[in-house]
């Protein structure tokens, strides 16, 4: 038996998975200690269901994934608004710092897949894609990359590097809580606090003109980050869709900045937040256990490896390049978002320490402008060198 969904009952679906995620989260201490996200939760719950059912051939489901670009997109373009210039001034040389750590990563990646791969005796193309292909560039990378690697006598280059993406994405979101929570631990960091709930209530009442505004112009920076996109395309570099977006926003955010206009930034969060909910909880439910089932031993071996070595870099690294204070510790579980999966996972890491432990304004403004440019641009340069070394 199919059961098909359509673009509603797939967001229905999507509802009922987070929502499953977030009572799940609820009840078990383990999951909020270690900040593992509402829509992780509920979302490999409906992942091994749907597998289950296709084992069993009891049924399987077919989803329509058109809300689930849309909702990315949409962060994308509110996660922009964030991208003050004012503020990047202001932690230039943090930002500087992160930019050169998460950079040489992307290195450390591929060295770490095709020195595994060359153990293992298997093409060291594939170590590639088990790299920054797949972890730091995610499944569009897998898929864009691997017709390359299979034409250079890399077998299989498209499904290891977009089955590899897959299991980053849940990894990506798994292991950034585990740092932060040592960190935070280990040298006793504290968060500047959150307001009581009334408090906040009151300060950022929500109205339907403003609120409406807000998706309006949230909705326009969109519009003009589609065509930063086509701009971005004609460089010959694979820059995702969304990061087009993500600069639109940017420009709307700056040109308020300029001309005085004040931006009600808790409505955009809000936004910004349901997308990013929302668009999780698609990307999990939707997960193809059957890959990550289905992986050889080598392909097992090497991307454990590069989950341990992304946490051992976050914990040494990243922290201590970032400040050593509590914004380093946010910041080092985030890297552990895209470094394994995508900037989303990243964003929904540093959120959940947020919401227990209070804000970190540097870390949520800058680790995501400066990793998703950064390893952006500088991940296909990267790879391709790999590729031209090693062919």
């Amino acid at each position: 038996m199919t059961i098909t969904l359509d673009i509603i009952q797939t967001l229905g679906l999507a509802v009922c998975v987070y929502m499953l995620g977030r009572y799940i989260k609820g009840k078990v201490t383990l999951f909020q200690k270690y900040f593992i996200p509402a829509p992780v939760i509920g979302g490999l719950i409906c992942s091994i269901l749907i597998f289950m059912g296709k084992l069993t051939g009891l049924f399987t489901v077919e989803m329509t994934g058109t809300l689930q670009d849309f909702f990315m997109n949409i962060f994308f373009t509110g996660t922009g608004f964030t991208c003050s210039l004012a503020v990047l001034k202001k932690s230039g040389r943090l930002g500087a710092r992160l930019a050169v750590g998460a950079v040489l990563f992307l290195v450390v990646q591929n060295l770490v897949g095709v020195s595994l791969a060359g153990v293992f005796g298997i093409n060291k193309l594939l170590g590639v894609a088990m790299g920054s292909i797949s972890m730091s560039g995610g499944v569009g990378s897998g898929a864009s990359f691997g017709p390359t690697l299979e034409a250079l006598g890399a077998e299989g280059g498209t499904t290891i590097g977009v089955a590899a993406a897959t299991y980053g994405l849940l990894l990506g979101s798994l292991t950034g809580g585990p740092v932060a929570e040592r960190l935070i631990q280990k040298y006793d960091l504290k968060g500047t606090g959150k307001a009581a709930a009334g408090e906040k209530a009151a300060a950022h009442a929500l109205n339907e003109k403003t609120f409406f505004d807000s998706v309006l112009l949230m909705l326009l920076a969109a519009f003009i980050g589609s065509y930063i996109s086509k701009l971005l395309s004609m460089t010959g570099l694979n820059f995702p869709y969304y990061v087009g977006l993500l600069f639109g926003g940017a420009l709307v955010r700056n040109i308020a900045d300029h001309t005085g206009r004040e931006l009600r930034m808790y409505e955009i969060d809000v936004i910004s937040n349901t997308s990013l909910n929302l668009f999780l909880s698609m990307a999990l439910m939707s997960l193809d256990i059957n890959r990550l089932i289905g992986l050889a031993l080598p392909m097992i071996v090497i991307l454990v490896a590069q989950a341990v070595v992304m946490m051992l870099w976050a914990y040494f690294i990243t922290f201590n390049t970032t400040g050593k204070d509590y914004d380093a510790a946010v910041m080092a579980a985030g890297h552990c978002g895209v470094g394994l999966g995508q900037t989303p996972n990243a964003v929904a890491n540093m959120s959940a320490v947020i919401e227990k432990n209070g804000p970190a304004p540097t870390a949520w403004f800058v680790l995501p402008v400066v990793t998703v440019i950064f390893i952006n641009i500088m991940n296909p340069i990267i790879i391709t060198a790999f590729i031209n070394w090693l062919s």
